[in-house]
């Protein structure tokens, strides 16, 4: 069985569980996936399956030769990987849709893979949280210099992969553990931030299931108290 739909990040709000603890939610608008393209181990090394989201206005000759197999009408706007087993290889095919129901349910744990925000050119303490220089003892152009970033005559030279000032965000980054806590037909309710701006493309995968879960307090419509509002109604008129 599949265990990853491929979403997009709608909004950031908050909702209330049936014990009255409020928390931060993530909605995130799910489709149907189509299954493209199966990958085995005999043929390409590994079993996995590659899904699609969204639609793609303007694709090219070699992109709908990809998609030629599932029979669809236009390429998918996003192509992502999904490792299976050999057992689930067997049992999908090409052109096969992949629902959120299917996949994920309330109280279930995932991971969510994003891009991060891009936030630009940062320096050392907005990038890496260095405490900075002194302000004292003629320090005080220094307060948010990195400091040394090397030695003298061995090596030589600044090492590799040394924190410094640069460009901050737009990676690859995974969220782990965190809990689903409503599941409905095109959106999926996150508890807590996952990473990526609105509209921007995640990858939610399941990994567990919660022991014990708390489903989200929802106002049912009383057809009682719609009632007793006609009957106020109707006797203000009568007094009328």
């Amino acid at each position: 069985m599949i265990n990853a739909i491929i979403g997009k990040k709608i909004d950031q709000t908050h909702r209330f569980l049936e014990d009255g603890k409020r928390i931060p939610v993530t909605e995130v608008s799910v489709m149907d996936n189509p299954v493209i393209t199966i990958k085995t181990k005999d043929k390409n090394g590994y079993n996995a399956v590659q899904i699609g989201f969204g639609t793609k206005k303007h694709s090219n000759k070699s992109l709908l030769g990809n998609v030629k197999a599932a029979s669809l009408e236009a390429a998918p706007l996003f192509l992502r990987e999904v490792r299976v087993g050999e057992e689930d290889v067997l049992n999908i095919k090409p052109g096969d849709l992949i629902k959120v129901l299917d996949v994920l349910k309330p109280g279930d744990i995932i991971d969510v893979s994003g891009v991060s925000k891009g936030k630009g050119f940062a320096g050392g303490v907005k990038r890496y949280h260095f405490k900075g220089g002194p302000r004292t003892h003629g320090q005080s152009d220094r307060e948010r210099a990195p400091g040394s970033i090397g030695q003298s005559t061995t090596p030589g030279r600044v090492y590799k992969g040394k924190r410094m000032a640069g460009k901050m965000g737009a990676k690859n980054v995974t969220v782990k553990n965190l809990q689903i806590v409503d599941v409905l037909e095109n959106k999926v309710l996150i508890k807590g931030l996952i990473p990526g701006f609105k509209n921007s493309l995640v990858i939610i995968k399941k990994t567990g299931t919660l022991a014990k879960f708390t489903p989200l307090y929802k106002e049912e419509v009383k057809e009682e108290s719609e009632n007793i509002k006609a009957e106020v109604k109707e006797k203000k008129d009568a007094g009328k």
